[in-house]
């Protein structure tokens, strides 16, 4: 209508927050609606260890999506940690979303812990039963439990991509209105630093058995982008003298394997040639210590927790 003033169109931003048990696809997920590699994915448990931010922005919405750490119960301060961090991320989501491995056998009682916590987010949430691809995938006991708590459920595929629209449908009509966070043009909503030593950390865990991996924190001590290649020195913190050892190894070949296969990652991911400097030091048992989980940027659990 003629002297009628036009409306700009409405966008749609907000904090997805992914959460479930250790190994339910959550890294695989987001890195599949991110549409970059962000967060580590191996075969090993518990690799999350804090939370890792991605976006997806379309045409009339941005996402800020958060994988997470595991939910477990123990009473060992890192694992405190990550606890307290996936239950920061549920407080800070607009819209949550419970990952459950739709082809592992898992007690009700662990996967109703996962929905109650899903629950006293106070924000929509849905289930994603994932590894709908898998020969194995079986969702009664997830899809019933979700609909016994009220939430709608979606089977999914996070390796293949399959099952993600209808996710994606209820994710998107439940984001407030509001404008974009982010440039359009931006995947990640952490320094680059960050993904450079998550990128390290995860060819540690490819590269490395038993507590090896679980024991190395990674630092970037150094960056230096305006040069050519990009300069990056880091350093692999272990807890004990022989796993140094084992994580140098014999005549450094375990590091040199550890550097070479990280710097072709960071390199794809930075899209540049980069120089990676790699060094191995002790802190002992800093996984044990509020000063350990400070000092390389873990949440550090209240006392009371």
């Amino acid at each position: 209508m003629e002297g009628q003033l036009s409306q700009e169109p409405t966008t749609r931003t907000g904090y997805v927050a992914l959460v479930g048990l250790p190994n339910a696809g959550k890294s695989t997920l987001l890195n599949a609606l991110a549409g970059e590699h962000l967060s580590i994915v191996t075969p090993r448990a518990q690799t999350t260890w804090q939370k890792v931010s991605g976006i997806r922005t379309e045409p009339a919405v941005q996402m800020i999506l958060f994988d997470t750490p595991g939910i477990v119960t123990t009473r060992q301060l890192f694992h405190r940690s990550m606890l307290a961090d996936a239950m920061g991320a549920l407080r800070e989501a607009d819209v949550a979303v419970a990952v459950v491995d739709g082809a592992a056998r898992k007690p009700a009682s662990e996967l109703g812990a996962v929905f109650e916590a899903l629950g006293a987010a106070g924000c929509p949430a849905a289930v994603a039963v994932n590894k709908s691809d898998h020969p194995r995938f079986d969702p009664r006991t997830a899809s019933g439990l979700a609909e016994g708590a009220g939430f709608s459920w979606h089977p999914v595929s996070a390796l293949a991509g399959d099952g993600l629209g209808a996710l994606l449908a209820f994710m998107r009509a439940n984001l407030p209105e509001g404008p974009f966070l982010y440039p359009e043009d931006e995947i990640a909503a952490a320094p680059t630093r960050f993904f450079v030593q998550e990128l390290i950390r995860e060819t540690v865990f490819e590269n490395f058995r038993q507590e090896i991996p679980y024991s190395v924190a990674v630092r970037v001590e150094e960056y230096r982008e305006d040069e050519d290649p990009v300069y990056i020195a880091a350093t692999l913190y272990v807890e004990r003298k022989s796993q140094k050892g084992i994580l140098v190894g014999r005549k450094g070949v375990g590091i040199r394997t550890v550097g070479g296969a990280s710097r072709r990652k960071i390199e794809h991911f930075l899209g540049c040639r980069v120089y990676l400097d790699l060094w191995v030091k002790v802190w002992d048992g800093w996984r044990r210590k509020r000063e350990g989980l400070m000092t390389f940027g873990y949440t550090v659990p209240d006392e009371r927790a």
